[in-house]
């Protein structure tokens, strides 16, 4: 089994990475944080019109820590993993 990424995922732009690497940090970070976030929604002052916003950009903030490098593979092995199943 090769560790080298799928040759369609290394044909992908860095802008196209990122954009899948986002959401991918998004829909794991709702889903290890899930119970925390819904204790802010539940909270008497937060707002759904804006309170949502500064919500979704403070998790999108968290894929700054992660290198060019770690998005890609990242990418990569889950490109592969939807692949084999």
């Amino acid at each position: 089994m090769s560790s080298s990424p799928e040759p369609q995922q290394q044909q992908k732009s860095q802008k196209q990475i990122d954009t899948e690497f986002t959401s991918y940090y998004l829909q794991r970070a709702t889903q290890e944080f899930g119970e925390a976030l819904d204790a802010v929604r539940s909270a008497d002052d937060f707002k759904p019109d804006s309170s949502i916003a500064v919500l979704i950009s403070a998790l999108q903030q968290g894929t700054g820590m992660f290198s060019e490098e770690d998005k890609r593979a990242v990418i990569c092995s889950e490109g592969a993993a939807r692949s084999s199943k």
